[in-house]
């Protein structure tokens, strides 16, 4: 578990951040944007997470994907190989694969796009894939050419 004393550092006052091997980057670095991201699609998720309340189900799975993102940041914030300290395995991806698959097994086939919207809880689900989505697109950009 990370201990966080203070959330207040100052440290990135000059327009750089520190990376979890303690090397400093501006703050407009593909890596803190990527971070900064994945940080956003998170809280997004967590606003989802109050709109299903008396969702017991859904809500521990959106915790799990919360928990998840949450290792992806500890993954990103090390550049280079990770190694062993890569907590994010191919396990997750395939619960997760598997409980998508689940929630779209009673649904009929898509025929259209969906316009984001029609309740609190979907237009929050919508807001959230797209952040997911943006995500994405920044973590890519880390790839090596």
């Amino acid at each position: 578990m990370v201990r966080i004393d203070r959330v207040v550092t100052r440290g990135g006052d000059g327009g750089k951040t520190s990376l979890g091997d303690g090397s400093r980057v501006g703050k407009d670095a593909p890596r803190i944007v990527a971070l900064g991201t994945v940080d956003e699609a998170n809280a997004a998720i967590g606003l989802l997470r109050c709109a299903l309340a008396g969702a017991p189900e859904t809500d521990a799975m959106l915790a799990r994907i919360q928990n998840d993102l949450f290792d992806v940041g500890a993954d990103l914030c090390v550049p280079g190989e990770g190694g062993d300290r890569l907590r994010l395995t191919e396990a997750p991806v395939e619960r997760l694969e598997a409980e998508v698959a689940a929630l779209n097994a009673g649904l009929a086939p898509l025929t259209s796009f969906v316009l984001p919207g029609g309740t609190e809880a979907a237009a929050r689900a919508h807001l959230a894939r797209t952040m997911v989505r943006r995500a994405e697109r920044d973590v890519v950009h880390l790839r090596p050419a």
